[in-house]
């Protein structure tokens, strides 16, 4: 079958289409119940099913035989370890690790925190979490004590599992400490911490809660998978949200596996026994979905890397990593690819490694500029694929989909929309748009499997996120268009999230930070494009009267303020102070304006502005900033 034939049952017969790819999924109960719509609008996927997750990444590959082939290969050069887990040892080390979390008191649909670095330990512990139907939400290392503490007020864990410290660069960054602040920040406490000691700098255990990981794992006892079913939550991913509390999404694990198997095989081409590598952190949904579930599950070899793009040691340890591990496909950000271009434009060092192995290159989590994409491709010699998806999803809506013939690919776009995804393009009454004509990108009803169909402990705040704007569509928070071919091209948040080197963070939340220091009257946090990160934010502030305060010393408290509340992460270092700031009559500040002035855009003053000259001061107060 073709990408078009593909693609058009998948529209036309959601349900029996994705009844063939259910078919892939080892399933303990094979669903008969395919696709039931809900009242509300949302719908499940395969409600009588079970399964468990953790079955089909680890004890499933090797009852197909593939025990003894790499499942996990661990490359550090910020440490110097390198280490390899076969399918075999990887599920051992699970299955005890699953029975330690038991022993500790953890049961089937019981919240598990995990704030880790790039450690395999931290694989571990989400799988071990399906392995006996927990449900984890992993926490990207880097925030800020407070972020972790929001997130564990709202996923209410029975335990948290966190290592003594992760690493960046030279830089060792005590975990424990922040551990410690956001559980005295939360209102929720999980009872036990169990700690992953790393020798850069171990943690001081606080007795009657921490727990050394390896000392009790010692005593533990391995546990088999037990059946959960195709609804139930596999885990729980946070990400920012417009209002400043963090959005729980919830992934089913039925609708996950059948549509990662389905990714793996046709989007990426990937097959039993092929080597990929997803660079990027378990605390994102590349983690999940690219890391350890989707490889995993579909027999591949993962790669799991702890570093950077450049100085561990140099911009050639990408290529490195693909020669040592012979490894065929890759997915990483376009901020990567840049970063690695600034140090190395020539190739110097690209062209010191053997890249024979690689077949192509998947770039995503931000928009792929021209530039970046040539540079690669003529550096590589191999294709190079722009594709767009979301935390909500799981999984790509549009790609080229090298794993069926037909489907095609086109420098400057996201490509085609994926089998099970009718995108489309409505303007702001809702009324579909033809090619060329920019508005929100959307999707038509039903979502298909592995979409996230809730919040959790959320589900009216999800309806009014994704499905209450426009009936019958999911509404993406995208804008852009479709050309005459179907190829979708994405341009931007219609929202206030940014997408700060492949993070999507809220501005909103900054807002909030920044409104509260003392010196400051109002103010607008905008993302302004960066050349290697995508986007970085932009602080403009207006001061109350008779305020003494230098902007130097303004903006590093704000600065301060923002990475001690969010993180460093947020990469906040640019503040600019106003006299005033461009509003509706209604006083609404007029972010989308303020946007295109900072990037140098086009804009004229739009009729519902309270005072146009106002645009030509900020004009002028942006320029010298740009200058």
């Amino acid at each position: 079958m073709n990408y078009q034939q593909c693609y058009d049952r998948s529209i036309a017969d959601p349900a029996a289409f994705w009844a063939d790819q259910a078919q892939e999924v080892a399933w303990y109960r094979k669903p008969t119940q395919i696709l039931t719509h809900n009242p509300d609008g949302t719908d499940q996927w395969f409600a009588d099913g079970q399964l468990n997750s953790c079955y089909l990444a680890l004890d499933r590959q090797i009852e197909l035989g593939r025990g003894e082939q790499a499942a996990l290969v661990y490359d550090s050069p910020v440490t110097g370890v390198q280490q390899s887990f076969t399918y075999h040892q990887l599920r051992d080390e699970v299955a005890r690790l699953a029975g330690l979390l038991q022993a500790l008191g953890v049961r089937k649909g019981d919240g598990v925190i995990i704030y880790m670095p790039m450690v395999p330990q931290a694989a571990m512990a989400m799988l071990a979490c399906a392995r006996i139907g927990a449900v984890h939400s992993v926490v990207f290392g880097g925030f800020a004590a407070n972020e972790l503490a929001l997130r564990i007020d709202d996923a209410r864990p029975a335990l948290l599992l966190t290592a003594s410290c992760g690493l960046e660069f030279d830089r060792v960054i005590p975990y424990k400490p922040l551990v410690d602040r956001a559980l005295a920040l939360a209102k929720h406490r999980p009872a036990r911490v169990l700690v992953w000691q790393r020798p850069q700098c171990e943690a001081e255990l606080l007795p009657d809660r921490d727990l050394d990981w390896r000392a009790a794992l010692a005593h533990a006892q391995p546990v088999e998978p037990v059946a959960v079913a195709a609804g139930d939550p596999l885990y729980i991913m946070y990400t920012s949200g417009t209002t400043g509390k963090p959005k729980g999404i919830v992934r089913e694990n039925g609708g996950n596996a059948v549509a990662l198997g389905f990714a793996m095989r046709h989007i990426y081409g990937m097959q039993p026994g092929d080597v990929w590598w997803g660079i990027s952190d378990v605390g994102w949904v590349v983690g999940h979905s690219l890391i350890v579930y989707g490889p995993l599950m579909n027999g591949c070899t993962s790669v799991f890397y702890e570093g950077k793009p450049i100085r561990t040691p140099d911009a050639g340890v990408y290529w490195r990593i693909v020669e040592q591990y012979r490894v065929n496909a890759l997915f990483c950000a376009p901020t990567a690819m840049r970063a690695i271009r600034k140090e190395d434009p020539e190739g110097h060092l690209l062209r010191r490694y053997d890249l024979s192995s690689l077949r192509q290159l998947f770039l995503a989590g931000e928009k792929l500029d021209s530039s970046t994409h040539q540079w690669l491709e003529a550096m590589t010699g191999k294709p190079v694929h722009d594709h767009w998806w979301q935390t909500e999803t799981g999984w790509p809506v549009t790609a080229p989909c090298v794993g069926l013939p037909g489907s095609g690919a086109r420098a400057g776009s996201s490509n085609r929309a994926v089998p099970g995804y009718a995108v489309r393009v409505l303007d702001e009454e809702g009324r579909v748009l033809g090619p060329g004509e920019q508005g929100s990108i959307v999707i038509a009803l039903p979502l298909p499997p592995g979409c996230s169909q809730t919040l959790w402990g959320d589900h009216s705040r999800y309806l009014e996120a994704y499905l209450n704007t426009w009936p019958g569509y999911y509404h993406t928070g995208d804008g852009g268009y479709l050309d005459d071919e179907g190829f979708v091209y994405i341009m931007g948040r219609t929202d206030d999230v940014i997408n700060v080197s492949g993070h999507r963070l809220s501005t909103g939340e900054m807002e909030d930070l920044v409104a509260q220091h003392p010196a400051v009257a109002e103010c607008a946090v905008i993302g302004i494009q960066d050349p290697i990160k995508g986007q970085v934010p932009l602080a403009l502030v207006v001061l109350k009267d008779g305020c003494e305060v230098t902007e130097q010393a303004l903006q590093a408290e704000l600065v301060a303020r923002v990475r001690e509340q969010i993180g460093a992460l947020a990469c906040f270092n640019k503040v600019q102070e106003v006299k005033r700031l461009p509003k509706t009559r209604s006083g609404k500040i007029l972010r989308a304006v303020l946007r295109k002035l900072a990037n140098g855009e086009a804009c004229s003053a739009p009729s519902t502005i309270d005072d146009a000259t106002i645009l030509v001061e900020i004009e002028a107060v942006l320029e010298a900033h740009r200058g």
